[in-house]
């Protein structure tokens, strides 16, 4: 059965970029630096290699429309997995004419949510973006969270749980703690 599951890396101080939408650090990618691979290997060690397996085995993304605009829909799928968008507008002209496995979805959360599960075919859904995590939340059709947590304070910039409409009970499923992030998995509690 599909679980949908957002995977986020965040600041200890719940930034998820900077008000550039960086990644923060001298070269914008301090949020993904834990994800590094190896300098002599040239493959992600440890930890890093789990949550790659994991991204390589979802069926489909669900991302939101600035988060797959600000990432030019991954080139029109993510890593050859469907993409669906919840967006209450049309899409652009890439996204309409340029990338087939890429699907705007405007008739809300809910309906983007199940259209994903059903291209993932058993598979996780990849939940992407801050905003959609949190109207996911809301709708109650987001079953994990998955934090990368990491030790920089970036200050200001764009928070991942901004603003949602109540308390919202999680259960640990799982912490890694690596010397570059703490990893913390969660299940929404329903």
């Amino acid at each position: 059965m599909s679980r949908s599951v957002l995977d986020m890396s965040v600041s200890l101080d719940g930034y998820i970029a900077d008000t550039d939408d960086f990644l923060g650090g001298d070269d914008g990618e301090r949020l993904h630096k834990w994800a590094d691979a190896d300098g002599e290997s040239g493959q992600p060690s440890g930890p890093a290699m789990q949550f790659q397996d994991e991204w390589n085995a979802a069926g489909a993304v669900l991302a939101g429309r600035r988060t797959a605009e600000l990432m030019d829909h991954w080139g029109g799928d993510h890593g050859g997995l469907p993409i669906f968008v919840p967006s209450h507008r049309p899409p652009g002209p890439a996204a309409r004419w340029g990338y087939p496995l890429v699907t705007y979805v405007t008739d809300g959360i809910e309906s983007a949510m199940a259209q994903a599960k059903a291209a993932a075919d058993g598979k996780d859904v990849q939940v992407r973006g801050a905003y959609t995590a949190q109207r996911a939340l809301e709708a109650g059709v987001l079953d994990e969270v998955q934090i990368h947590q990491i030790p920089v304070l970036l200050g200001r910039g764009r928070r991942l749980f901004d603003v949602l409409p109540s308390e919202i009970e999680l259960e640990i499923v799982q912490v890694i703690d690596t010397p570059q992030a703490t990893h913390i998995r969660y299940r929404v509690r329903r």
